[in-house]
């Protein structure tokens, strides 16, 4: 595979030889179709002005006087009545002048080799070196028929101001050949970096830090790719932090179990023994049962494999109706609940919502010691609703409450009545409302209790 340098040289080669073949073209159209008339008329001019004098003037010496006009940057041919032919100047590079045209002239025609050439794709007629594209006329010279043809040598008109603009011509082309080169370097090599560094981020190589700083669009991918690595790099540590709690909470409840149930295996347990234990087993059974339910719950979220499915229904009845599912709680804690609830619909998912109230309520329960207070309230305006649940629980520290809503994440498991949870409800909590383009909040003081505020928007 080509190298995006190597490609970009060839495109460059490419571009060149295809700009020099464009424009000889274009300039050979523009001399074939515009020039060549005007270029034949002018050096007919020339040539009838030397007959013109030749046959005013008779030269002593003929030949002497053709070659001080060929010095002067001309190519001439003389021919005689016996078709003898004489050439002052350089040679020709091909001879081809036809002979009829010859003995045409000297029966007094004119010759427009010049303008008669023919037109060739991949030739410019102007340098086309042939005898046949040349001008000739008729002269008399002491009572002798002559033909005379000629046209420019295009060697003796290059001057020195010629060569000069040819030699900046090429310097300015290799020049900004190699300026190309080193901008395509500079060019290319961010994205060498960007290539090696998708390679580490593909090995799970998430720490590298990219050393490009420009300001155009490679520098915009650059820096959208080192927040995307940053990004990718604490997903993994959340990902690996989310396997080792799933795997801690998931393998406490499963020694509990085994362990108890090697106990149940001795044949002198007690009846009340064995129930103690069965019960052990039970509620660690449905506290995996509960975990496996909220990791399936969390993963439909992330993937949103079940999408939401929202429909207008009415959101303060499926609040009171999450109040009652916990009465037995309520009356069993001796806990008092107040309820403000106004009647209000909103359009939303009624199954994940509902767990939302179920995990907050279920929250304030646990928390809340017996003979304590649960308030919950739902107020409403023309677009948002409110939900206010407040307990007067055990509270949470201030320097724990960013950390509230993270996966897995329990205050103290070894003291605190949350070691009986899974660490995932407010999770579940905040990414449904977010789903809903709603949002949560908490206010908490230690021992005195916790609010929850959700706001979801009506539509």
């Amino acid at each position: 595979m080509r190298s995006l340098y190597g490609k970009f040289l060839l495109y460059t080669a490419g571009i060149m030889i295809f700009s020099a073949l464009t424009a000889f073209l274009a300039v050979n159209t523009y001399y074939h179709q515009n020039l060549k008339g005007s270029n034949d008329e002018k050096n007919m001019n020339i040539v009838r002005q030397l007959t013109s004098y030749i046959e005013q003037s008779e030269p002593d010496d003929l030949n002497l006087y053709l070659k001080t006009q060929a010095a002067a940057g001309y190519k001439l041919l003389l021919v005689n009545e016996d078709l003898e032919g004489r050439r002052y100047g350089q040679e020709f590079r091909v001879d081809n002048l036809d002979e009829k045209d010859v003995q045409d002239v000297l029966h007094g025609q004119a010759y427009h080799g010049m303008k008669n050439f023919p037109t060739e794709t991949f030739v410019t007629g102007f340098f086309s070196d042939e005898t046949a594209n040349t001008v000739g006329v008729p002269f008399k010279y002491k009572g002798q028929e002559y033909a005379l043809f000629l046209r420019p040598d295009i060697k003796l008109l290059f001057t020195e101001v010629h060569y000069l603009l040819g030699g900046m011509v090429i310097v300015m082309a290799i020049a900004s050949l190699l300026a190309m080169l080193i901008v395509a370097k500079r060019l290319i090599r961010p994205i060498t970096q960007l290539t090696l560094a998708t390679k580490k981020v593909g090995k799970e190589e998430f720490s590298g830090i990219l050393q490009i700083h420009q300001k155009d669009e490679i520098g915009q991918l650059a820096e959208s790719f080192q927040k995307m690595t940053e990004r990718l790099g604490e997903n993994d540590l959340i990902r690996k932090k989310f396997i080792s709690d799933v795997s801690h909470d998931f393998q406490s409840p499963l020694l509990n179990i085994k362990g108890y149930a090697g106990l149940l295996l001795d044949e002198t347990l007690s009846a009340e023994e064995r129930a103690g234990y069965a019960k052990v087993i039970q509620s660690e059974t449905d506290r995996l049962s509960s975990l496996t339910k909220q990791l399936l719950l969390l993963t439909s979220l992330d993937q949103m494999m079940s999408p939401l499915k929202p429909v207008t229904y009415d959101v303060s009845e499926q609040l009171r109706e999450t109040v009652r599912k916990y009465r037995w709680l309520l009356e069993e804690k001796q806990i008092s609940l107040s309820m403000e609830i106004e009647d209000a619909e909103l359009t939303g998912d009624p199954a994940f919502l509902e767990k939302v109230w179920e995990n907050l309520l279920s929250n304030a329960l646990k928390y809340t010691p017996d003979y304590g207070t649960i308030n919950v309230s739902l107020d409403s305006d023309e677009t948002t609703i409110i939900v206010k649940i407040g307990d007067s629980g055990i509270g949470i520290a201030e320097e724990n409450l960013s950390h509230i809503f993270n996966r897995f994440y329990r205050e103290d498991d070894s003291r605190t009545i949350a070691a009986e949870g899974t660490g995932l409800g407010l999770s579940i909590v905040q990414q449904v409302i977010e789903l809903h383009n709603g949002g949560i909040t908490v206010t908490s003081e230690k021992g005195i209790g916790t609010v929850f505020t959700v706001s979801l928007p009506k539509l």
